[in-house]
């Protein structure tokens, strides 16, 4: 009886109306008869959506007292990252992979983070080269959600973003508590766990208006010439954005046993006090792991800091990043004291985003462990602006294909090689990833089960 009713209802079948003459679709609600025996994936063999998460933080580390002595599992937390004990189980730390510059310069404080995000060394500040990953990851995950990606900062900033589609087209990130509630929450959001659906008509109306729009376009297009036709294609993409769109504000979302609407926050005031931008972090934090697990979206970007991070400390007179270039190393200590001090904050905020994520429980796992999550900072040294053996993390299971719990030294290879790991383990098929020395073809396969 199940296997003859598995044949005749798939999670892709809908109840069909109309409404005012519009054809309107009503998903099915997440019947058991859809999930296998573990309750991990559909019966019809798709699996519980993966998610791509990117968290960055800025000023790199001092080395000493941040590289673990010890690799592989049980690795030791020196005192800069002793505050990841907690989520200890959950990460990957990858220490002595490098960022090759080649014959551009070293745009200090920004070189770094480009490379490990685009795989490709930028000449100026100005022209950012090919697209970061997150861009690229939620082309291929981010369709089926109401938004491809979504970025927050709790720099309170809108200047401060990590990714971008190329040349100067920065994706700027949501900054204040209050708007992003908003715009999640607020107007066009559908409560997946809602018992009734009710289709905005006036998506309908736009999207006749967009249909009629479409039309015209494609007559319009058999009259123009070859560069013509190829700006109308790019104008159709976003077009067939838009549909997507529409087509899913028409269409009742899957329920999401984790979703729950929030109250709405009050804002936060503006500044660079540590205090505040942890504050930040976390409500900011708290609001895109919400829109995560009610499926908004599948891809997302958390900025703890700017790679200029100009954080401050309560009764110190330097900011983060001031502090990295004018603070003596201590000979006693071996390190900077006030700038590891701004370091172990970030470190604190690392910890609470990725205990955020196992924190919500979705079928028999969490939705880190439905995630792969991607940390990355500016330099290795700032002090000297170095690139040389930048730290990355990484958090989550990838639907249980990554391992962690892990210290990996790369031994001096490509730190582009975790980007390429990530997009990977997306579904993205690349062969190899990154420009000149710093590309790859070689996953991180310490972390990967096969």
């Amino acid at each position: 009886m199940m296997k003859r009713l598995e044949q005749t209802l798939s999670r892709r079948r809908f109840l069909r109306g109309t409404l005012k003459g519009g054809a309107v679709s009503v998903g099915l609600p997440l019947l058991n008869v859809f999930l296998d025996d573990n309750g991990t994936t559909y019966a019809d063999g798709m699996p519980i959506p993966l998610r791509f998460g990117t968290w960055s933080w800025g000023l790199g580390m001092s080395e000493s007292i941040f590289v673990p002595k010890k690799t592989g599992a049980n690795f030791d937390l020196p005192e800069e990252i002793a505050a990841l004990a907690q989520v200890q189980e959950h990460l990957n730390l990858f220490t002595n992979f490098h960022v090759f510059k080649d014959d551009a310069p070293n745009l200090c404080h920004h070189s770094g983070w480009v490379v490990l995000r685009s795989g490709i060394a930028p000449t100026a500040r100005a022209n950012l080269p090919g697209e970061t990953i997150d861009v690229s990851i939620a082309r291929q995950i981010g369709n089926a959600t109401r938004f491809r990606s979504l970025s927050a900062t709790a720099t309170g900033d809108v200047r401060d973003s990590f990714s971008y589609e190329g040349g100067n087209s920065v994706n700027t990130p949501e900054w204040s508590p209050l708007r992003f509630y908003q715009r999640l929450f607020g107007e066009g959001f559908q409560d997946p766990n809602a018992s009734t659906f009710s289709p905005d008509p006036k998506v309908l109306v736009r999207q006749s208006a967009l249909s009629a729009v479409q039309e015209e376009a494609r007559k319009l297009e058999k009259s123009l010439g070859a560069e013509d036709r190829a700006r109308l294609d790019q104008y159709f993409t976003g077009l067939r954005d838009l549909e997507r769109r529409f087509d899913l504000q028409l269409t009742k979302p899957d329920p999401r046993e984790a979703c729950v609407v929030l109250e709405e926050p009050m804002d936060l005031p503006t500044g660079l006090d540590a205090d505040l931008v942890a504050t930040r972090h976390r409500m900011m934090t708290d609001l895109m792991l919400m829109a995560v697990a009610c499926d908004q979206t599948r891809v997302f970007n958390m900025f703890y800091a700017s790679a200029f991070s100009a954080t401050t400390q309560p009764g110190y007179d330097k900011p983060h990043h001031t502090a990295t270039h004018e603070e003596a190393v201590d000979p006693e200590l071996g390190y900077q004291p006030y700038t590891s001090w701004y370091t172990r904050r970030a470190m604190e905020e690392w910890a609470y985003y990725v205990q955020a994520l196992a924190n919500f429980k979705e079928g028999d796992g969490s939705l880190l462990d439905n995630s792969f999550i991607y940390a990355t900072t500016d330099q290795s040294f700032a002090k000297l602006h170095a690139i040389d053996g930048i730290p990355m993390f990484s958090a989550g299971t990838a639907g249980g294909r990554v391992k962690s719990g892990l210290h990996i030294d790369g031994g001096g290879s490509p730190g582009c090689r975790l980007g390429f790991t990530a997009q990977r383990l997306m579904g993205l098929e690349i062969d190899t990833w990154g420009d000149k020395s710093n590309t790859t073809s070689s996953e991180i396969g310490d972390i990967l089960i096969t």
